[in-house]
Protein backbone atom coordinates (compact mmCIF):
# COMPACT_ATOMS: atom_id res chain seq x y z
CA UNK A 1 0.00 0.00 0.00
CA UNK A 2 1.48 2.86 -1.02
CA UNK A 3 0.25 6.73 -0.23
CA UNK A 4 1.68 10.16 -0.74
CA UNK A 5 -0.13 13.29 -1.80
CA UNK A 6 0.50 13.18 -5.50
CA UNK A 7 -1.97 10.27 -7.34
CA UNK A 8 0.13 10.48 -10.47
CA UNK A 9 3.15 10.02 -9.31
CA UNK A 10 1.59 6.89 -7.03
CA UNK A 11 0.60 5.22 -10.06
CA UNK A 12 3.87 5.61 -12.20
CA UNK A 13 5.62 3.90 -8.83
CA UNK A 14 2.72 1.07 -8.68
CA UNK A 15 3.62 0.49 -12.42
CA UNK A 16 7.15 -0.77 -11.50
CA UNK A 17 6.23 -2.17 -8.38
CA UNK A 18 5.90 -6.84 -9.02
CA UNK A 19 3.03 -8.51 -7.57
CA UNK A 20 -0.67 -6.54 -5.90
CA UNK A 21 0.01 -3.32 -5.11
CA UNK A 22 -2.99 -0.41 -4.28
CA UNK A 23 -2.20 3.52 -4.00
CA UNK A 24 -4.06 6.02 -2.16
CA UNK A 25 -3.56 10.01 -2.36
CA UNK A 26 -3.24 11.35 1.04
CA UNK A 27 -1.97 14.66 2.92
CA UNK A 28 -0.55 13.51 6.38
CA UNK A 29 -1.77 16.81 7.62
CA UNK A 30 -5.36 15.85 7.11
CA UNK A 31 -6.47 14.52 10.69
CA UNK A 32 -8.49 11.64 8.76
CA UNK A 33 -6.48 10.68 5.67
CA UNK A 34 -4.05 7.82 7.80
CA UNK A 35 -6.30 6.54 9.11
CA UNK A 36 -8.25 6.13 5.95
CA UNK A 37 -5.01 4.84 4.69
CA UNK A 38 -4.98 2.23 7.24
CA UNK A 39 -8.56 1.37 6.91
CA UNK A 40 -8.02 0.53 2.61
CA UNK A 41 -4.84 -1.09 3.40
CA UNK A 42 -6.63 -3.74 5.84
CA UNK A 43 -9.13 -4.03 3.28
CA UNK A 44 -7.13 -4.94 0.40
CA UNK A 45 -4.16 -7.15 1.83
CA UNK A 46 -5.63 -7.61 5.59
CA UNK A 47 -4.00 -6.60 9.33
CA UNK A 48 -1.50 -4.40 8.47
CA UNK A 49 2.12 -5.65 9.62
CA UNK A 50 4.48 -2.80 8.71
CA UNK A 51 4.33 0.60 8.50
CA UNK A 52 6.93 2.70 7.30
CA UNK A 53 6.38 6.49 7.84
CA UNK A 54 8.36 8.96 5.59
CA UNK A 55 6.60 11.85 5.45
CA UNK A 56 8.87 15.16 5.67
CA UNK A 57 9.35 18.49 3.71
CA UNK A 58 12.79 20.58 4.27
CA UNK A 59 13.58 24.39 4.96
CA UNK A 60 17.21 25.63 5.03
CA UNK A 61 17.23 29.32 5.73
CA UNK A 62 18.47 31.43 8.94
CA UNK A 63 15.83 31.68 11.47
CA UNK A 64 14.29 34.62 11.00
CA UNK A 65 13.99 34.86 7.09
CA UNK A 66 11.71 32.01 7.39
CA UNK A 67 8.21 32.47 6.80
CA UNK A 68 6.03 31.26 9.69
CA UNK A 69 3.49 29.67 7.34
CA UNK A 70 6.66 27.62 5.99
CA UNK A 71 7.22 26.53 9.52
CA UNK A 72 4.16 25.54 10.68
CA UNK A 73 3.51 23.40 7.47
CA UNK A 74 7.18 21.82 8.41
CA UNK A 75 6.38 20.59 12.14
CA UNK A 76 2.36 19.98 10.79
CA UNK A 77 3.70 17.26 8.13
CA UNK A 78 7.17 16.48 9.96
CA UNK A 79 6.00 15.98 13.41
CA UNK A 80 2.15 15.57 14.20
CA UNK A 81 1.68 14.08 10.16
CA UNK A 82 4.20 11.23 11.68
CA UNK A 83 2.61 11.27 14.66
CA UNK A 84 -1.05 10.67 13.13
CA UNK A 85 1.01 7.73 11.03
CA UNK A 86 2.18 5.74 14.17
CA UNK A 87 -0.86 6.34 16.21
CA UNK A 88 -2.65 4.48 13.47
CA UNK A 89 -0.21 2.15 13.17
CA UNK A 90 0.25 1.44 16.81
CA UNK A 91 -4.15 1.22 17.03
CA UNK A 92 -3.93 -1.70 14.16
CA UNK A 93 -1.19 -3.88 16.06
CA UNK A 94 -1.86 -3.84 19.59
CA UNK A 95 -4.52 -5.91 19.59
CA UNK A 96 -2.75 -8.71 17.67
CA UNK A 97 0.52 -8.36 19.47
CA UNK A 98 2.98 -8.00 16.57
CA UNK A 99 3.69 -5.41 14.02
CA UNK A 100 7.08 -3.08 12.82
CA UNK A 101 6.87 0.59 12.78
CA UNK A 102 10.07 2.28 10.94
CA UNK A 103 9.90 6.39 11.05
CA UNK A 104 12.34 7.79 8.76
CA UNK A 105 14.66 10.08 10.59
CA UNK A 106 17.81 12.12 9.86
CA UNK A 107 21.17 12.82 11.04
CA UNK A 108 20.02 16.11 11.34
CA UNK A 109 17.90 15.11 14.68
CA UNK A 110 21.01 13.97 16.33
CA UNK A 111 22.91 16.95 16.27
CA UNK A 112 21.99 20.13 15.54
CA UNK A 113 22.84 21.40 11.82
CA UNK A 114 22.88 25.26 12.05
CA UNK A 115 21.95 25.68 8.37
CA UNK A 116 18.70 23.80 9.10
CA UNK A 117 17.11 24.97 12.60
CA UNK A 118 13.59 24.05 11.96
CA UNK A 119 14.02 21.07 9.59
CA UNK A 120 16.72 20.07 12.25
CA UNK A 121 14.45 20.58 15.35
CA UNK A 122 11.09 18.55 14.12
CA UNK A 123 13.95 15.32 13.36
CA UNK A 124 15.02 16.02 17.36
CA UNK A 125 11.09 15.83 18.15
CA UNK A 126 10.72 12.73 16.37
CA UNK A 127 14.20 10.86 17.71
CA UNK A 128 12.86 12.27 21.39
CA UNK A 129 9.23 10.78 20.65
CA UNK A 130 10.12 7.45 19.12
CA UNK A 131 12.47 6.64 21.82
CA UNK A 132 9.23 7.40 24.48
CA UNK A 133 6.86 5.41 22.60
CA UNK A 134 9.23 2.73 21.83
CA UNK A 135 9.76 1.84 25.49
CA UNK A 136 5.49 2.43 25.82
CA UNK A 137 5.40 -0.66 23.56
CA UNK A 138 7.89 -2.80 25.31
CA UNK A 139 6.71 -6.42 25.91
CA UNK A 140 3.52 -5.61 23.47
CA UNK A 141 5.13 -7.57 20.44
CA UNK A 142 4.77 -4.24 18.38
CA UNK A 143 8.68 -2.61 17.38
CA UNK A 144 9.46 0.80 16.66
CA UNK A 145 12.86 1.97 15.29
CA UNK A 146 14.33 4.65 13.39
CA UNK A 147 16.72 5.22 10.37
CA UNK A 148 18.22 8.53 10.17
CA UNK A 149 20.54 8.77 6.87
CA UNK A 150 22.55 11.51 5.43
CA UNK A 151 22.61 13.38 2.47
CA UNK A 152 20.43 10.82 0.52
CA UNK A 153 19.98 11.67 -3.18
CA UNK A 154 16.32 12.54 -3.44
CA UNK A 155 14.48 15.65 -4.58
CA UNK A 156 14.06 16.79 -0.99
CA UNK A 157 16.56 19.05 -1.40
CA UNK A 158 19.41 17.57 -3.51
CA UNK A 159 19.84 17.29 -7.45
CA UNK A 160 18.69 13.65 -8.51
CA UNK A 161 19.75 13.72 -12.27
CA UNK A 162 21.86 10.73 -13.07
CA UNK A 163 25.54 12.02 -13.87
CA UNK A 164 24.94 13.98 -10.65
CA UNK A 165 24.16 11.39 -8.48
CA UNK A 166 26.34 8.85 -10.20
CA UNK A 167 29.03 11.70 -9.30
CA UNK A 168 28.58 11.90 -5.85
CA UNK A 169 27.61 8.36 -4.98
CA UNK A 170 31.77 8.07 -6.91
CA UNK A 171 33.47 10.62 -4.41
CA UNK A 172 30.91 8.79 -1.08
CA UNK A 173 29.79 12.07 -0.32
CA UNK A 174 26.17 11.25 -0.79
CA UNK A 175 23.72 7.65 -0.71
CA UNK A 176 20.59 6.46 -3.51
CA UNK A 177 17.29 5.68 -2.07
CA UNK A 178 18.28 2.45 -2.39
CA UNK A 179 20.50 2.54 -0.20
CA UNK A 180 18.09 3.29 2.68
CA UNK A 181 15.61 1.10 1.19
CA UNK A 182 17.79 -1.81 2.00
CA UNK A 183 18.88 -0.71 5.42
CA UNK A 184 14.71 -0.78 6.77
CA UNK A 185 14.51 -3.99 5.35
CA UNK A 186 17.53 -5.19 7.57
CA UNK A 187 15.88 -3.51 10.45
CA UNK A 188 12.33 -5.31 9.73
CA UNK A 189 14.25 -8.75 9.20
CA UNK A 190 15.85 -8.61 12.40
CA UNK A 191 14.42 -11.67 14.62
CA UNK A 192 11.12 -10.82 16.79
CA UNK A 193 13.58 -10.55 19.70
CA UNK A 194 15.54 -8.15 18.33
CA UNK A 195 15.14 -4.17 17.65
CA UNK A 196 16.92 -1.72 16.10
CA UNK A 197 16.51 1.39 17.94
CA UNK A 198 17.92 3.76 15.38
CA UNK A 199 19.84 3.30 12.28
CA UNK A 200 22.10 6.39 11.34
CA UNK A 201 23.41 5.74 7.46
CA UNK A 202 25.44 7.98 5.76
CA UNK A 203 27.89 8.24 2.73
CA UNK A 204 30.74 7.29 3.94
CA UNK A 205 32.48 10.89 3.01
CA UNK A 206 29.58 13.04 4.61
CA UNK A 207 31.85 15.18 7.00
CA UNK A 208 29.07 15.35 9.64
Amino acid sequence: MLTARSAGRLQSVMAELPGQSRAVAADVTDPDAISSVMEAAAKEFGPVDIVVANAGVYIANKFWLSDPGDIESLISTNVTGVMRTVHAAITSMLPRGTGDIVVTNSVSGYQSIHWEPVYSASKHALRAFVEGVRRQLVGTGVRLGTIAPGLVHTELWSAVDEMTVNDQIGKTTGIRPRDVAEAVIFMLTRPRHVTVRDLVILPSDQAI
